[in-house]
């Protein structure tokens, strides 16, 4: 059996903290924590679309930027300034697709919303800590639009979060920090929604292919640890 940092179990969870509210200036913002994962999240609003939805009919649209801070590593990374990495990408473009996937975008008017997620410490499971922090952030925003009247209905329909897992000698390990990250055999980040749809499933067979058999248990043991992590995303917002 896996020996895992700090003594967790296989299916326990990092202590997840979000604070709600955590900037003054944005719409809607939140810290969100996973263990010692850091990510500051907010969310923004611009009267204006991409060009290839001009003229839609009033349907509006979400996209996500992310960033690490150069001291949130050990060693210091550098700004991207100029040219985005490949991972920034694939990871800006997750968090956008993961809140799409909840929204009825035809209720934001020809609006864009803008969501944020700049990763002040990092410990694993960043883009998992982004998604869920990023819902917690667009939640607040749409509230402040709906108080303001600045749109008639909630074009929420459902909670998101994420969370990571990995695989090493047939044994699920959930939520995992940077240690554990670099020793398991394979890795997944999967997101759902409160309801147990499942919006994204990311898979990477690292040092060996993943195990079709583990798929569906995996699956299981992201959605009992999502259930703590909605649970938190509701204290926040409550």
């Amino acid at each position: 059996m896996f020996q895992r940092s700090h003594g967790r179990t296989a299916s326990q969870i990092r202590p997840i903290k979000i604070t709600p509210n955590y900037l003054k200036y944005p719409l809607g913002s939140a810290l969100c924590e996973y263990g010692d994962t850091k990510v500051i999240c907010s969310a923004s609003i611009e009267d204006y679309v991409p060009g290839w939805l001009r003229g839609t009919k009033g349907k509006g649209w979400l996209t996500a930027e992310y960033s690490m801070l150069p001291y949130s590593t050990l060693d210091r990374s550098r700004r991207e300034r100029q040219f985005l990495s490949g991972r920034t990408h694939e990871i800006q473009r997750l968090i956008g697709r993961s809140l799409r996937g909840v929204m009825n975008l035809n209720l934001l008017g020809e609006r864009t919303l803008l969501i944020d997620c700049d990763v002040l410490q990092a410990d694993g499971g960043t883009r998992t800590a982004s998604v869920t922090g990023a819902f917690v952030a667009l939640k607040l925003a749409v509230d402040t639009l709906l108080r303001k009247k600045k749109i008639q209905a909630n074009p929420i329909k459902d909670s998101v979060a994420g969370v990571s897992l990995g695989l090493i000698d047939e044994e699920i390990l959930v939520d995992l920090d940077f240690e554990e990250d670099q020793k398991v055999d394979s890795d997944l980040n999967i997101v759902m929604t409160t309801s147990g749809d499942i919006l994204e499933v990311q898979g990477t067979g690292e040092k060996k292919p993943i195990e079709k058999s583990l798929l569906a248990p995996a699956l299981d043991y992201a959605q009992a640890a999502l259930e703590d992590i909605f649970a938190e995303q509701g204290k926040a917002l409550d």
